[in-house]
């Protein structure tokens, strides 16, 4: 199937064509039709899947064939995610498809001087891209009304909850209207996350893709068996062997990540760590350099490699197990894209092989050991 054959407008199709994407990931095949005809949508969907453009391309086909030339812009479509950097990726997208419409988006989010912000919102915007809490100051200070929301997008429903967002979201929802579309997504379907969809989804399409355990087929996994004190030396030399490659570090903790950058820039192999304590600013432009080569590692907790969505990323390495047995899939699931081939590496102590026997029973796969370089 083609986007052509989604009955995709042709500015749209022109954007598309312009970022080489010429057939649909199968997340967009379902998912598009559903949202064109104005049906809510449970979309169970993994980052990496395509799932922006699933939601960002229906809407802004609705938005652009209602337009009417110099009628006021009012706030008609909102898209409320976790984390800042995934907010500015999903704003990237909303540029590079809406960019033959005559439609405004923006982005808010919190960590930075909201003034800014406020004077884009003030000119007029259709498309809003946010966070919660910043999107509940600048409701609090009358900057935002979303009493003409068409169109509402819950990006990313479980790390909302897991970031503690649920009171926020609880908020925000009784200021919709009560006739808006809603496209719900979430990578995966806890109870707590089945009773928020039932509460504000209408008669909902549900679409699901790429279950938990098909997305580490395309990827090389290694376990090496490393007890804590080692596990820093055994990076270092993984690095310098692999010279050439782009590496995502995860570490399980801030401090941690914190930690493991101090040891890696003192052994001058060039790498950044971003976490919840580092300002906006300092985790942008880290991903930038990042994303530009200009330093080849990262060292990320999993909260904020969320915003790490890079196409030809080529080694993934867990430095330390995660506590669930998902987040394995979602780490290791940001390489190996796009038809790209990947590495993960996973740094076992004693105290964590129960997480592996958790990860292999998960996956239906047994990690393969690897031999500590000498």
């Amino acid at each position: 199937m083609t986007f052509k054959e989604l009955n995709i407008s042709e500015p749209i199709l022109k954007a598309l064509s312009n970022k080489k994407y010429e057939t649909p990931t199968p997340i967009q095949e379902q998912a598009i039709p559903v949202a064109l005809k104005g049906r809510d949508l449970l979309g169970i969907a993994q980052t990496g899947t395509g799932k922006t453009a699933a939601f960002a391309i229906p809407i802004i086909q609705k938005l652009e064939q209602q337009q009417v030339k110099g009628q006021k812009r009012e706030i008609k479509a909102l898209i409320l995610t976790p984390t800042r950097e995934l907010a500015i990726q999903i704003d990237e997208c909303f540029r590079d498809y809406a960019q033959y419409t005559h439609l405004i988006h923006t982005v808010i989010f919190g960590g930075v001087n909201q003034k800014p912000q406020v004077d884009k919102l003030r000119k007029g915007v259709d498309i809003l891209i946010a966070t919660p809490g910043r999107l509940l100051d600048l409701v609090r200070q009358r900057h935002i009304t979303l009493k003409q929301i068409q169109h509402f997008v819950l990006d990313e429903a479980d790390r909302m909850l897991d970031m503690g967002f649920i009171h926020d979201i609880k908020r925000i929802l009784p200021m919709l209207p009560k006739q808006k579309q809603t496209l719900f997504f979430s990578a995966t379907m806890p109870t707590s996350i089945s009773n928020l969809s039932k509460s504000i989804l209408n008669n909902p399409v549900k679409v699901e893709v790429a279950p938990v355990s098909s997305v580490v087929d395309t990827i090389e996994q290694c376990l090496y068996f490393v007890e804590k004190p080692e596990k820093s030396d055994l990076l270092l030399s993984i690095l310098k062997k692999e010279q050439n490659k782009s590496v995502l570090v995860f570490s399980r903790t801030k401090y941690g990540a914190d930690k493991i950058a101090k040891v890696l820039n003192k052994k001058n192999i060039g790498c950044e760590a971003i976490h919840g304590n580092k300002t906006q600013n300092a985790r942008q432009r880290a991903l930038t350099n990042f994303k530009s080569g200009k330093t080849r590692v990262i060292i990320a907790t999993d909260i904020a490699a969320r915003g790490i969505d890079i196409a030809n990323l080529e080694m993934v390495i867990n430095y330390d197990l995660p506590d669930i047995a998902e987040t394995y899939v979602h780490r290791i699931g940001r390489t190996g894209r796009a038809g790209n081939t990947g590495t993960a590496l996973t740094f076992c102590s004693h105290e964590e092989y129960t997480m592996v026997k958790e990860i292999q029973k998960l996956t239906g796969k047994k990690l393969n050991t690897a031999a500590i370089p000498v």
